[in-house]
């Protein structure tokens, strides 16, 4: 009996990702190869190196993928890959592979937005519940999705400039305490208090984000310290920054949830690991009985490949398949994603 497996490629950023998914909720591989250690000496990402790895990762990681799912390409029903958003380089790494793996075995390919991918790896533990919330929040993306239905993706909300994972490993350079900055400052805030002060962002539309002037409130509070000579507390400090970031997530996430009554709310992409995040949005929907909640294992929060397959597969049923000629996206729109 045929299998219906998905082979998966994620490389938007610095995981090199392959996965092979079985009807979409089954993992039967999740191979990720994580560029964390090189990127650390630099404070961030750098392309050009990113992209390097990529080329140098690619084929180790989907040889490992379907070896540790012991198949072949003959049993791959359709190759999924990200197009796009993410940094260019890194994603024609992963097109390019996906491109040359389904010519090669006259594959369907299926290119995808990364952020659909981190909606739907909330399938790996739960049914979605249509119409649905997500809260997006990584460090590329800081957005609220309304899915009227399946596959159907319209913007809510975005950030007007950083996203709040952008804003996060910011604010850790200035304090000194490494990258990435997300981890450091969740461990740190749990070990402080309320002391320091700092402005809620504010935005023009309701729904909008913007961490700019926080994280500038943020190096304005440093200075001040150092000019009255005194000592940063640090771990007061991540708390202040980290309960205001994420106040104002909840506090729009909460407002879109009684505008469009949803009947689900998911957390999506790497900040939805934060444990602060997680514990405050589980207490907020508690007071929305009629609203369920999801929020993804840590493992798929971070990017993998293994959400591309769960996406994909959704994709596959809806016959969106595209053609050979595609190329890498680094601004798509998920919007533009959507059956019409």
């Amino acid at each position: 009996m045929k299998r219906n497996l998905i082979l998966a490629i994620e490389s938007s950023c610095d995981e090199t990702a392959a996965a092979v998914v079985e009807d979409g909720s089954k993992i039967c591989s999740n191979i990720v190869s994580s560029q964390i250690n090189v990127h650390k000496k630099y404070g961030g990402v750098v392309p050009e190196v990113a992209s390097r790895i990529h080329v140098e990762n690619i084929s180790v990681v989907i040889e490992e993928a379907l070896s540790q799912a012991e198949v072949t390409m003959d049993d791959i029903l359709a190759i999924a890959v990200t197009q796009g958003p993410g940094l260019v380089g890194s994603l024609h790494v992963g097109v390019q592979a996906a491109k040359t793996l389904a010519w090669y075995y006259d594959k369907p390919l299926i290119p995808l937005h990364h952020i659909i991918g981190h909606i739907y790896a909330n399938r790996f533990v739960d049914e979605l519940r249509f119409p649905m919330i997500a809260l997006v929040v990584s460090g590329g993306h800081t957005e609220l999705v309304w899915m009227k239905e399946e596959w159907s993706f319209e913007i809510l909300g975005t950030t007007q400039d950083d996203a709040i994972g952008e804003a996060y490993d910011k604010v850790s350079r200035v304090m000194g305490t490494g990258y990435p900055g997300g981890p450091v400052i969740d461990k740190m805030a749990k070990q402080g208090h309320p002391h320091y002060t700092l402005p809620k962002p504010k935005t023009e539309k309701p729904l909008d984000f913007s961490f700019s002037g926080l994280k500038s409130a943020v190096l304005q509070l440093i200075d001040r310290e150092v000019k009255k000579g005194e000592e940063l507390n640090k771990e007061d400090l991540s708390y202040a920054f980290q309960e205001a970031a994420l106040d104002t997530l909840l506090k729009k996430t909460m407002a879109a949830v009684k505008e469009f009554k949803p009947k689900q709310v998911v957390l999506a992409g790497g900040v939805a690991a934060n444990s602060r995040l997680r514990e405050k949005i589980s207490e907020m929907i508690l007071e929305t009985p009629d609203v369920h909640l999801t929020i993804p294992p840590l493992w798929c929060c971070t990017d993998n490949a293994a959400m591309i397959g769960a996406a994909g597969w959704t994709a596959y049923t809806h016959g969106l398949t595209g053609s050979l000629d595609i190329a890498a996206n680094p601004s798509m729109e998920i919007e533009t994603s959507s059956i019409h």
